[in-house]
């Protein structure tokens, strides 16, 4: 039996007892509420200062307050 039968067996497995496989995007979607009021790109809630200060000097020549005004640490 190849890895191929045996993945589809567990898919099978898992299918009978009612667990299916869920999908995060949406979830991520609706969590990004930070955004860069320069092109309009849109990050996680999550998302560090770090991160942003490097996509706002690399990406546009800014500053972090520049590039995301409302952001709040």
């Amino acid at each position: 039996m190849g890895n191929g039968a045996k993945a589809q067996q567990k898919r099978e497995r898992n299918q009978k007892d009612g667990k299916a496989a869920k999908s995060q995007l949406k979830v991520n979607q609706q969590a990004c509420d930070i955004q860069c009021v320069v092109c309009k790109s849109t990050f996680l809630k999550t998302t560090k200062a770090p991160a942003l200060t490097e996509h706002a000097e690399n990406k546009h020549n800014k500053t972090l307050s520049e590039a995301f005004p409302s952001f709040e640490e």
